[in-house]
């Protein structure tokens, strides 16, 4: 069993060894997530509309 004091100074040591992005990364992070995100939805967005205009399709042919 360790110590709590002991334990709490090691996560202090321990945080103060992290690289922490500066905030142009960040902020440059951020924007690629809602880029990508943007183009995922326009991507599925015209997907899920050629899908429903090839199903109406199907479903209307009468033989």
């Amino acid at each position: 069993m360790i110590n709590p004091l002991k334990f709490i100074q090691a996560v202090k040591n321990e945080a103060f060894r992290v690289s922490w992005p500066t905030g142009k990364e960040t902020l440059t992070g951020a924007v690629m997530v809602v880029l990508l995100a943007i183009v995922a939805a326009i991507f599925f967005l015209i997907l899920d509309q050629i899908l429903k205009f090839l199903l109406n399709f199907t479903l209307t042919i009468s033989f």
